[in-house]
């Protein structure tokens, strides 16, 4: 069973440098920071580095792409000060997207910092509006990650994804991501094979399988509905091996890039431990 699968891949010294390390290490997918993730600031790509990467993914065996966009990002931010900068970056981070020929910018929705979950939904949706409106033709989606809702981050239950898809402009640019160690965090059983069931059915009815284009495969530190975030290596966190072989053995998700973000070395090489279980778990 050919499955996208592969790993968030180092940019040291270049976006093309990401291209060449996945294909030393055999990954068919990769998710990159087009810039540092913790700055505001962002130096512009440099036009021989895009034409590179390009050329190298061409010719690559990759077949999947996703940026994660700046950690400092919050879409639904109290302070106007930040709540601007946010905006601005966000826009950035899908004009650097567009410039790259990637299709997808993966982001946390945000953290409503005591101004309550249904005006931070409001917000966030709002900062998509004013984001698409300004990148208007770009064939860029916004990749909404669900999270493990630590403090007041935003999406960790599927129906705040749906309201953010309901009050957007252009619902057409919004897909979402699954973090297996979020949604277990969250509160979703996808280790029971029953539950797992549920889950994904759930997900279904509320949000729409079509919507989601891409799962971040990481085993969880912490405990179902812990609502903390901590990752793992696949199959020695809470999920366990059988929650991994609920999510490679579903029909329904096969076609979907499977991306890890367990922790690893300058090399990488803890990747292709963990790749080596996910398609060790396929029957």
């Amino acid at each position: 069973m050919n499955q996208l699968l592969g790993a968030h891949t180092s940019t040291a010294g270049g976006v093309s440098k990401a291209i060449l390390l996945a294909e030393k290490l055999g990954f068919n997918a990769i998710q990159i920071f087009s810039k540092n993730n913790n700055r505001w600031d962002a130096k512009p790509l440099d036009l021989n580095e895009v034409e590179k990467f390009k050329s190298l993914w061409e010719k690559s065996n990759i077949g999947f792409i996703v940026v994660h966009d700046s950690y400092l990002i919050n879409l639904c931010a109290a302070n106007k000060t930040n709540l601007e900068k946010s905006r601005n970056a966000f826009i950035n981070e899908l004009e650097r997207c567009n410039t790259l020929g990637v299709k997808h910018l993966n982001f946390h929705p945000g953290a409503h910092v005591g101004q309550g979950e249904s005006d931070g939904l409001k917000i966030i949706a709002e900062s998509l509006n004013i984001a698409h409106d300004k990148t208007k033709n770009f064939n860029v989606s916004s990749m909404i990650e669900l999270t493990a809702g630590q403090g007041t981050n935003l999406g960790y239950k599927f129906e705040h994804i749906a309201k953010i898809i309901e009050l957007v402009d252009s619902p057409e640019r919004i897909t979402a991501c699954i973090d297996t160690a979020h949604i277990f965090a969250a509160g979703y059983n996808i280790k029971n094979e029953t539950e797992y069931e549920k889950v994904i059915t759930e997900f279904d009815l509320i949000i729409g399988l079509d919507k989601l284009q891409c799962f971040h495969i990481n085993d969880s530190k912490k405990e179902l509905g812990s609502r903390v975030d901590r990752h793992e290596h696949i199959g020695q966190g809470y999920i366990g091996l059988e929650g991994f072989s609920n999510i490679m053995n579903d029909k329904r998700l096969t076609h979907i890039p499977k991306i890890l973000e367990t922790p690893k070395g300058k090399e990488q090489l803890e990747d292709l431990e963990n790749l080596d279980i996910l398609k060790s778990l396929t029957r």
